[in-house]
């Protein structure tokens, strides 16, 4: 055992939640906060719709070729966050495995829109545990010198897994009601709460309808420091990326286990952080996804949802705060049910233009490939180098086709509509020419915007890595970020991200399931609007997938 650990490891028997964080000087409130001040709700409820903060946080957060060269920040390992949360208070409730696979394919599940039934679809403890499993369990692990890596089902920026998963729910079969936290580590349930609370969810939803008729809601949540540790004030950015990625699993599983499931992103942030008895300077609820569908409703509870404290061990010795994520955290905030309500609706995002240029058929083949969705993501990996050699166009176009149906979730009406735009930068695919592309999903064709040989340019725009250069095809995904802040105020931010990620996470999906490589990456935000300009002027980065042949052994 080295001296790290050790000090770790007498650290936590050392010290509860609560010392711990007055040994950092901070107070700790029986509220759940730490005794940084926090906004008053006036101060919030006027935030979401001043939407220079979410602006002036994207503006500030860039990466451009100088910001990169600036920058003097070093990795202190010493100090890296342990990628789990745990209650040492609480039992754990083992969750069963393994399980039957469903044999849908990935294919079809990734692609699969799943529409509200009037049907009972009540998960069992085993659709439970594969949900979860299969959303942000651990499907592999390798050992390095410095220690064991624990890879997740769901790919997270810098492997840091600053995402959790709660569960709420009413009684199941084997399963009580409760809320519970999920721990990757053991693979088990640990309840915080008896009884059934997913009226009070239903409650800060403004009555969203699948969240009242839900018998199972999966909360996500964001843990600053596991990823400001190296990402620093980015990591809102990161919080979006990475629970999309979960939320992409979480669907598709859904759709293969035939339980209807739907994002919900409208909720007022303090009743649910409270509930889930969250530290809200550090831990904040990010998303809700419904999953079946019953007529058993619950009610809410006739007292004051009790405060808990429960202690849980430290991430790590010592934290860094990085303030501008929380205030455009409390910015996003929506305050009460009626805000709620009037934040969900209509998209309204400017379609598109006619293309003007030399258009391409998309030729995609949705039962090409017929491994499962689980097989699929046991193997899925994140390339760590390409192959400079081509994919065919069926492959091209079924990636594109399958990631791209749409996505269920109470931010995007009329269904199938999307914040996202695709542009593509295309280096090898059979039968298309090299050059820079827009996806019109309506038709779905791919518009030649300029041809050319655009593989440094890639490598460039990608933070001057070699993936993007070497991969066979390159998804930006750009936004209209003024417009959507203008309907949907500071939090159409988090709506904006958290899109991204989960596209890039059905893209994950489908370049997998046909045995190609893909990863996750960054960009100089400014240079690659100006690439895809005039078609982008106006538009803002939020993300990149690289798509291509993995090298083996570097997935």
């Amino acid at each position: 055992m080295n001296q790290g650990t050790r000090r770790y490891i007498g650290l936590c028997l050392a010290l509860s939640t609560v010392s711990f964080l007055r040994r950092l000087g901070i107070r700790y409130s029986r509220n759940g906060d730490t005794g940084t001040k926090i906004p008053s709700p006036q101060e919030i409820s006027m935030s979401n719709r001043n939407t220079e903060t979410a602006t002036h946080y994207h503006e500030q957060t860039k990466h451009s070729y100088r910001s990169v060269r600036s920058d003097t920040h070093s990795l202190d390992f010493s100090n890296q966050p342990v990628p789990f949360k745990t209650y040492p208070g609480v039992k754990p409730i083992p969750l069963p495995h393994p399980w039957e696979e469903t044999e849908i394919t990935a294919l079809s599940a990734v692609s699969a829109v799943t529409s509200p039934t009037k049907e009972e679809r009540i998960p069992s403890l085993n659709d439970l545990a594969r949900l979860l499993y299969y959303s942000a369990g651990i499907i592999r692990q390798r050992n390095y010198p410095g220690g064991t890596l624990m890879f997740r089902a769901a790919s997270c920026t810098g492997a840091l897994y600053e995402v959790e998963l709660y569960v709420v729910c009413g009684d199941l079969p084997e399963l009580p009601a409760g809320i519970y936290h999920f721990s990757p580590k053991d693979f088990a349930l640990y309840q915080l709460r008896e009884g059934d609370y997913r009226a009070v969810v239903a409650q800060a939803s403004g009555e969203e309808p699948h969240v009242v008729a839900a018998p199972v809601l999966v909360l996500s949540t964001g843990t600053y420091w596991r990823n400001a540790w190296k990402y620093r004030a980015r990591t809102y950015r990161h919080f979006g990326w990475d629970n999309g990625t979960i939320v992409a699993h979480l669907l598709a599983m859904g759709s293969a286990l035939q339980l209807p499931t739907q994002l919900v992103l409208g909720f007022v942030d303090r009743e649910l952080n409270q509930l889930l008895d969250l530290d809200s300077q550090r831990e904040v609820t990010l998303s809700i996804v419904s999953v079946g569908t019953t007529t058993q409703k619950s009610s809410v509870p006739s007292t004051k949802v009790e405060v808990l404290e429960l202690p849980t061990l430290p991430l790590s010795e010592r934290e860094v705060d990085y303030p501008e994520m929380r205030t455009l955290h409390s910015a996003t905030a929506l305050l009460s049910e009626k805000e709620v309500t009037r934040w969900q609706g209509q998209t309204s995002i400017q379609p598109l233009p006619a293309p003007q240029g030399p258009v391409w058929k998309l030729d995609p083949d949705p039962e090409r490939a017929p491994d499962s969705i689980e097989k699929v993501i046991r193997r899925r990996g994140s390339s760590r180098q390409f192959e400079q050699t081509p994919i065919s166009l069926q492959e091209f176009s079924t990636l594109l086709y399958c990631s791209a149906q749409g996505i269920s979730a109470d931010f995007l009406e009329p269904a199938g509509v999307l914040l996202n735009d695709w542009y593509l930068i295309v280096n090898a695919v059979e039968d298309l020419p090299s050059g820079a592309y827009v996806l019109h999903r309506e038709g779905w064709l791919l518009e030649l915007l300029k041809e050319g040989d655009f593989r440094n340019e890639a490598g460039f725009l990608g933070l001057e890595q070699r993936l993007p250069a070497d991969a066979s095809a390159n998804v930006f995904f750009l936004a209209d970020l003024e417009a959507i802040l203008k309907r949907l105020g500071n939090r159409g931010y988090r709506a904006a991200q958290l899109e991204a990620g989960i596209l890039g996470g059905k893209l994950y999906l489908t370049a997998y399931a046909q045995r190609l490589g893909a990863t996750g990456l960054t960009f100089f935000d400014d240079a690659v609007v100006e690439f895809f300009s005039p078609h982008a002027k106006g538009k803002n980065s939020i993300f990149l997938m690289a798509l291509g042949h993995g090298k083996k052994g570097f997935s």
